[in-house]
């Protein structure tokens, strides 16, 4: 028996197959398919779809045969992959001086002929053969080797879609990773950032209480700075890790979630006040399936906006919702100053700022607004802004059901 031949860029040929992480795999129908059909078309017992690695030839399906791997030595497929842009064709192994002795001819299953397609990459390497195999011998039509050819293609494409597939879930698991690690740096940096920040403003109020009479205007100015600067960088770092947060938000599992509940939670943090009132438009609705904490994360966040930056005496804020069959709606309308219609869009860009200042002297750093969009966007929905100046506004959303 004349050995399996050197195969051209081999080594190069055995990565290639590696990367497609088939080698090993379980069963699967798609591949049983093709093999059944590709009997079915040439009237052959036998059929495979064999993927040369180093030492054995491994079937990925094995219609008409019970075992899953045999030697590369005694590989027929090794030899049709010498030569991968056209059908390998052996009429009769019999009287074919390169198999008559190969102990798959002379024992079981006993192959006489055989015809294989080789499967070739992108990149011009052969992974390994689309074959058919009789125990007598015979000759294909050329409409059953176009055939052949056609479905060899066909298991290409199951192998090209498999690679993509796995590619992106590494994709996806390294980015999960680098988030994670992100995440928790964020956390850690916001630790040590607010730490001290935390202790300098307790300092700069007992300070004003005890020496203020004592500082000229020019000194209770540097003072005030101070606190302006400490609040507007507490307020950035606390924005910078909602951002964080969203990432991992998105990861929450969808659950029922009755909206009175959600109502109480928003109310809990904006209790009555002669501020503001803020009303609520869930009576009717039956619960809803979504993810709750990203939910509340919007409706808390554009509320919160609704109060904070209106500029009427008593801030009016009214939260409604519907669904259709795709879509949870929901609305949060104020009647505070308005947004210009030039800067509908900029609202929702990180970092924008349209009042520097709130109604209770917090400072705004503009992160909120993009947050909730990157949100509802990750959640298959979408945030518009009606608005017009002396108006109020009125935010609407969706979530994708």
């Amino acid at each position: 028996m004349t050995a399996y031949p050197n195969i051209p860029n081999e080594s190069a040929r055995l990565d290639e197959l590696e990367s497609y992480s088939i080698l090993d795999t379980l069963p699967d129908t798609d591949y049983d398919n093709l093999t059944a059909i590709a009997s079915e078309i040439c009237s052959t017992p036998i059929s495979l779809i064999s993927l040369i690695d180093t030492n054995r030839q491994w079937f990925k399906s094995h219609h008409g045969l019970e075992v899953s791997e045999t030697p590369r030595e005694y590989s027929f497929c090794a030899h049709a992959i010498e030569i991968p842009n056209q059908v390998f064709v052996v009429p009769d192994a019999r009287r074919d001086k390169r198999f008559l002795d190969n102990p798959l001819v002379t024992g079981d299953p006993f192959i006489v002929f055989y015809a294989g397609v080789p499967l070739v990459t992108e990149n011009g390497l052969p992974l390994g053969t689309l074959c058919i195999i009789d125990k007598k011998p015979r000759r294909l039509t050329e409409s059953q080797k176009q055939s052949l050819e056609a479905l060899a293609n066909q298991v290409m494409k199951l192998l090209e879609l498999r690679k993509s597939k796995h590619k992106l879930q590494r994709a996806n698991q390294q980015l999960e990773e680098k988030n994670q690690m992100l995440e928790k740096f964020a956390q850690l940096a916001a630790t040590d950032i607010k730490s001290p920040l935390n202790n300098i403003r307790p300092v700069y109020t007992t300070y004003l209480q005890k020496y203020q009479d004592k500082l000229d205007s020019q000194g209770v100015r540097f003072i005030s700075s101070i606190k302006k600067s400490t609040l507007r960088l507490t307020n950035l770092v606390d924005g910078l890790l909602r951002n964080a947060k969203a990432d991992r938000l998105k990861r929450q599992e969808k659950s029922t979630v009755h909206l009175s509940d959600v109502q109480e939670g928003i109310l809990e943090l904006y209790p009555p006040s002669d501020d503001y009132i803020i009303e609520f438009f869930f009576e009717e609705l039956q619960p809803f399936h979504l993810n709750r904490v990203v939910l509340e994360e919007i409706l808390i966040n554009l509320v919160s906006n609704a109060v904070r930056y209106n500029d009427k005496v008593i801030a009016q804020v009214e939260v409604g919702a519907r669904e259709d069959e795709r879509y949870y709606e929901f609305f949060v309308s104020d009647n505070g100053s308005g947004i210009k219609e030039s800067e509908h869009a900029k609202v929702f860009e990180m970092f924008t700022v349209l009042h520097p200042v709130d109604r209770f002297g917090e400072y705004g750093i503009g992160i909120g607004l993009a947050n909730v969009k990157k949100l509802v966007e990750e959640f298959g929905g979408e945030i518009t802004v009606d608005s017009e100046m002396s108006e109020g506004s009125i935010f609407t959303f969706s979530l994708a059901k």
